[in-house]
């Protein structure tokens, strides 16, 4: 599948904006804070319906809108799919095909996108809220029952925190009440333990792969899937909840103290391991970051596998983060095989010599110029005249600051003083 444009309106920093891209490699180019990484933004929550960086859906609009749109058109094997995302103050609308969807788990999974950003090396170092948010937020791209069980798996949790909590106040106290919450819990908790072991298994076996290749067949990788429920492996989703709901019975009275759950897959962690050993603790900045790589490369691979096309690689800034060896692979990998969009202030020589014909969008204060095979495509003239605005407005600002063409201070000369000579008497 690939991503035939997009139309923005009222974004972030862009007003009204309309793409067409490249099937293959796409570069936003620009320096910082111009508007590459919004609309890469853009892209993954016209996907997922949710922004990367943000979870106020009201960031996203530009300022002083009330309203703002993102559409796109995929192309997927079996024709083109129209998406559509509205924000307003009522909240979000999704549709596809001009058809609102009644739940947002109906529209994600129309478009697959995978995001590689500087941050992701917090997928080996971070916390395992990230690692937990990794495989949700991906599995729940692939399989629409995975992403149903866990919206129902964490609405059935926050109901049995309260609970607890008023249970451990003494503002309740039917017991009956929480078993009838436990086992409720324990179906849909079962179902997403045994889909995430699934998709863990498969991740790793492609993620060893990518790893050796990049180690030079030096180092293994493996994945160690840590599940608050001990001896999960091999178990039916029927004898994991049987084990659950009896382990909730067993917590209970720890629980009531802790006011919390402390058992389920909200508790769980997935460890990347080198050669058998631990690479957050002990792995070094480099098999961080080749760990990091294989498992995002490993996700293309098991996104075909699951849904029989290849999803969208959105790279924010991650050349700069990565030494010679480790870009020449990433490049590699992805040629010719996945639509990519990769932003950067500008381009290394390697990706200059690996990338054949990339479709360049040169990207300053929200404006966008198209190069296509060395051809540059003109702006409009309202383009132009807010280009040339604000580069009379920053020249006359660094003059009044003193500073030079590119925002750094002018040396200033030593000034000279002259003191006044006593005259002869």
């Amino acid at each position: 599948m690939y991503l035939k444009n997009i139309d923005l309106r009222h974004f972030r920093n862009y007003e009204k904006l309309t793409l067409a891209f490249s099937p293959r490699i796409n570069v936003l180019l620009g320096r910082n804070a111009q508007g590459k990484t919004n609309l890469l933004e853009a892209i993954y929550f016209l996907a997922m319906t949710k922004s990367h960086r943000t979870s106020n859906d009201h960031e996203l609009l530009q300022f002083k809108a009330h309203h703002g749109q993102v559409k796109g058109e995929v192309q997927r094997e079996q024709g083109p799919v129209k998406l559509q995302l509205d924000l307003s103050a009522q909240g979000k609308k999704a549709l596809i095909n001009h058809i609102e969807q009644a739940r947002l788990s109906q529209y994600v999974g129309q478009m697959n996108v995978i995001l590689f950003a500087p941050e992701d090396l917090d997928l080996v170092k971070g916390a395992p809220s990230v690692r937990r948010r990794f495989i949700d937020m991906e599995f729940g791209q692939i399989d629409p029952q995975y992403l149903y069980a866990l919206t129902k798996y964490h609405a059935v949790l926050k109901q049995r925190n309260q609970y607890l909590k008023l249970l451990a106040h003494k503002e309740a106290h039917d017991r009956l009440y929480l078993d009838v919450l436990s086992e409720q819990l324990a179906e849909w908790g079962s179902q997403v333990i045994v889909m995430r072991q699934r998709f863990i298994t498969e991740l790793e076996h492609y993620a060893q792969v990518v790893h050796e290749q990049i180690s030079q067949h030096n180092e293994k990788l493996t994945f160690d899937y840590k599940c608050s429920v001990k001896d999960f492996s091999d178990m039916s989703v029927t004898e994991l909840k049987e084990k659950m709901v009896a382990e909730y019975h067993d917590l209970q009275t720890n629980e009531l103290k802790r006011g919390v759950t402390l058992l389920g897959p909200h508790r769980d962690d997935l460890r990347f391991l080198v050669n058998g050993q631990s690479v957050h603790t002990y792995g070094s900045q480099g098999q961080q970051r080749t760990t990091a790589l294989a498992v995002k490369l490993a996700e293309i691979d098991v996104m075909k596998d699951q849904t029989g096309e290849y999803p969208l690689l959105l790279l924010d800034d991650v050349l700069s983060e990565l030494d010679g060896q480790r870009q020449t692979h990433l490049l590699k990998a992805i040629q010719d095989r996945v639509q990519t969009f990769l932003t950067t202030p500008d381009m290394s020589s390697i990706a200059k010599k690996l990338i054949k014909q990339p479709r360049v969008l040169r990207i300053e204060d929200g404006q966008v110029t198209v190069e296509e095979e060395g051809q540059k495509v003109e702006l409009t003239a309202a383009q132009q005249a807010r280009v040339a605005w604000k580069k009379q407005r920053d020249a006359e600002l660094n003059a009044f600051l003193g500073l030079d063409a590119q925002g750094k201070t002018q040396p200033t000369l030593p000034t000279q003083v002259f003191y006044p000579t006593k005259k002869k008497h």
